[in-house]
């Protein structure tokens, strides 16, 4: 498959290089950005040195037939201004922004303060959590990849929903994040001397992905659920923990066994043995999701959820999609262990 990046000098685009080179069915031919047009790949990325021979390109070719799939790899507010024109070619698109990941054009409005570019897409639009969306993904021509958080807590919380052993009271995610997860631009709280030793909290008050995650907790349940939702700043390069809070319906019952039977096919969640602590590292570099469950008084349960927000959280999800969207093996390329220490 034919594939092109676009907006290929951030985090999630040099992902998809390295994820694309060991892939055997896939070949990235044109990774675009008007920044650093007509500059060599491994001059921004020294690490594809010898593994990716492209230079960055200020768009698209003109031939979009020639092209499988393109990925967005750019902030949110581009891939819906551009899409369109994809669509038409026959191209499939796979967005890793959040353009396409809210329902509704007036709450994504809300949350990202423009109006939306094209919101007769977003019905079409298949929201690419793989778990989830596995049938749906093989015709589809727009994906939206999730965001990292909402991954990491969907996936704490799918048994639960789809069970409907979540109970009434709100639900609560409390999130660390490595610092890659907000991008590659140079801002002050992103210097080693401001992140390194020191863990925050921010948008306390509402965060973007809060939306998302209500609205998919919300499908999964078949009902409206109350999520709140803090994502906190680590001292370290990648990877998020989840620790989701919940209360359970007084009928349910064996919620490890639960959790096991649910992800029991699916390549990329890994359901931990009773009483663990899974730990970022163990999924560094990875397209894996490590789970562990704790029932922890009564009807009240703890799920612990571990990614790499560059991969499952991003990258790798995207070509988790993409695998599926062309009948592929799903963890085709993606298949391997983390790097540790």
């Amino acid at each position: 498959m034919k594939a092109a990046i676009i907006g290929g000098t951030g985090y999630t685009g040099s992902e998809l290089l390295r994820l694309s080179v060991g892939h055997p069915e896939l070949e990235v031919v044109v990774v675009t950005s008007r920044q650093a047009a007509g500059q060599g790949v491994a001059e921004w990325f020294p690490h594809l040195r010898g593994f990716v021979d492209l230079e960055f390109s200020a768009s698209l070719p003109d031939a979009l037939t020639d092209l499988d799939v393109v990925f967005f790899a750019t902030p949110h507010g581009t891939a819906m201004h551009q899409v369109r024109p994809l669509l038409d070619a026959g191209v499939r698109v796979i967005d890793l922004s959040a353009d396409f990941r809210l329902r509704n054009a007036a709450v994504f409005e809300r949350w990202y303060g423009e109006p939306h570019a094209a919101p007769a897409l977003l019905d079409e639009a298949v929201y690419g959590l793989p778990e989830v969306a596995a049938r749906d993904l093989r015709d589809a021509r727009l994906v939206a990849c999730p965001g990292c958080y909402p991954t990491a807590v969907q996936l704490a919380l799918l048994p639960l929903a789809e069970s409907g052993w979540l109970g009434d009271q709100a639900i609560i995610a409390d999130c660390k994040s490595g610092v890659s997860g907000a991008g590659r631009s140079a801002t002050i709280p992103m210097l080693l001397a401001e992140a390194t030793e020191n863990v925050k909290a921010y948008s306390v008050g509402g965060h973007r992905h809060s939306a998302e995650i209500v609205q998919e907790t919300s499908r999964h349940a078949g009902r409206a659920t109350d999520v709140i939702f803090t994502p906190h700043l680590m001292p370290m390069a990648r990877g998020i923990h989840a620790t989701v809070y919940a209360q359970l319906t007084a009928d349910a019952e064996d919620v490890q066994a639960l959790f096991e039977q649910r992800y029991a096919a699916t390549p990329f969640v890994d359901v931990l043995p009773a009483g663990s602590h899974p730990e970022t590292r163990s999924v560094r570099g990875t397209n894996l999701c490590r789970l562990a469950v704790h029932r922890t008084s009564g009807q009240r349960v703890t799920v612990l959820s571990v990614i790499d927000n560059l991969v499952k959280g991003a990258s790798g999800q995207a070509i988790q999609a993409m695998n599926l969207m062309f009948g592929l093996d799903e963890a085709l390329g993606l298949d391997r262990p983390a790097a540790v220490p």
